[in-house]
């Protein structure tokens, strides 16, 4: 079980470090590169078939902007591409969301929340437990795990909420 992470600037780091949490706490193996549709599209290229020979199975692209590298990764790959939108200054990650979501037939990306790294990682996680039954389980005690905490959260609140 592989994933690859490609980010179009090192300045989106902190938007995948969430999704690296998650992939890591599942146990999935990952890698993470800077690489640029418009910069270095021959290294993506070269990247994208490499990380296919090397056993990848999902890709995600992170990008803010003119967010074009998850298109470009999925016109490199038969495998499953995930978009992940950066927050800009400019349009608060609209418009990379935008550019994400628009792509033309025959090349699919999936696209989570603008800034949702932890979205990525799941997804990715959820795409190979199709394959992998025992990831399947991990990611069913990682929902578990979120039941509990969001619980908590309702009891600590109605306690809260009762003494005022």
């Amino acid at each position: 079980m592989k994933v690859s992470i490609i980010m179009g600037s090192k300045s989106d780091f902190d938007v995948v470090k969430p999704a690296l949490a998650v992939l890591d706490k599942l146990g999935v193996q990952r890698e993470v590169r800077v690489l640029s549709a418009h910069r270095t599209p021959a290294e993506t290229h070269a990247y994208v078939e490499a990380a296919e020979r090397a056993g990848t199975e999902v890709f995600i692209g992170v990008a803010g902007k003119a967010a074009h590298l998850a298109g470009v990764i999925a016109a490199f790959t038969a495998l499953p591409v995930i978009a992940l939108p950066v927050a800009t200054s400019m349009m608060g990650g609209l418009d990379s969301l935008l550019s994400m979501v628009q792509m033309p037939a025959g090349v699919p990306v999936a696209t989570v929340a603008v800034n949702g790294g932890e979205n990525a990682g799941v997804l990715a996680a959820q795409i190979l437990s199709v394959r992998y039954g025992e990831l399947r389980a991990k990611l069913r005690e990682y929902k578990e795990e979120q039941r509990v905490k969001t619980l908590a959260a309702d009891e600590a609140l109605r306690r809260e909420l009762k003494d005022m």
